[in-house]
């Protein structure tokens, strides 16, 4: 009897898909038969990925784009229709932070840099919903298809100094609340929206802020697991799980869900 995780001959295209959770997304998909379109600023970046999945017998399509560019997704989306002829699955994984929306130590939220506050919306916020726009209108048009967001701790929970990325990502979590009744009343009930929530991965762009180069924990690397139960952070292999659930049939009657993988973190009061 076929099972209702199976994901075999899906076709899912992942942005920000050669990163540490974007490529761990790719690898997992790819091992459950899904056929893969990665999006990525610069197909070096994913040649390792792109060469790991052919090896391993998979089906994988490495295309450049911009997130935040509509034409640019358009052109995305062409090549994958041409090769693969559908879109089961789109993951919004692109996303990302910077310096000036973030608030130091020795600074107050009045030390905020704007244009970098608009470049950190843009990202995570504009760089799901044009995605969305764009592969979710082949999703409305073949009545199929599922959405999964990534979001943030930073959503449920306030954590000091990332000011632009939380509010970056909670706007982006209710876009996808939003886009989920839009495409269910609207389109059909076979087209879902969701978001998995990761707590602390190790990644390039945090690494830095949450390990010394020793491998010791920074000073907020170590609030980070005094706050959270399980006491370590997460593998990027751990929340693939819920993504091929979320992907699947096996959550064919969810939508518009948000779901933590955080070690506890989110449920921990510290006390």
């Amino acid at each position: 009897m076929k099972s209702i995780f199976d994901l075999t001959n899906k076709v899912a295209v992942i942005t920000g898909g050669t990163g540490v959770l974007g490529s761990s997304a790719a690898l997992s998909l790819s091992e459950a038969g899904v056929k893969l379109a990665v999006l990525t600023t610069n197909k070096k970046n994913g040649a390792g990925l792109e060469k790991t999945i052919r090896d391993s017998g998979g089906e994988i399509v490495l295309l450049e784009g911009n997130v935040l560019s509509k034409p640019s997704m358009e052109k995305a989306r062409d090549a994958v229709l041409d090769k693969y002829g559908q879109i089961d699955m789109l993951l919004n994984v692109a996303g990302g932070n910077m310096p000036g929306a973030t608030i130091a130590r020795d600074q107050t939220i009045f030390d905020l840099e704007m244009n970098d506050f608009d470049k950190v919306t843009q990202l995570n916020l504009n760089g799901t919903v044009i995605p969305s726009l764009v592969f979710g209108k082949v999703m409305a048009d073949q009545g199929s298809g599922t959405i999964v967001n990534y979001s943030s701790m930073a959503v449920p929970r306030v954590l000091t100094r990332v000011a632009g990325y939380s509010a970056s990502k909670a706007a982006m979590e209710n876009f996808t609340k939003w886009m989920a009744v839009e495409m269910a009343t609207k389109f059909s009930d076979k087209i879902r929206v969701n978001a998995l929530a990761p707590g602390f991965f190790i990644g390039n762009q945090n690494r830095s802020l949450l390990l010394n180069e020793d491998g010791s924990f920074t000073e907020r690397g170590a609030d980070i697991i005094r706050n959270t139960p399980m006491g370590r952070f997460g593998e990027p292999d751990e929340l693939n799980g819920a993504l091929h659930f979320l992907c699947s049939d096996a959550s064919k009657f969810m939508t518009g869900a948000v779901i933590p993988i955080d070690g506890g973190f989110n449920i921990f009061s510290g006390v």
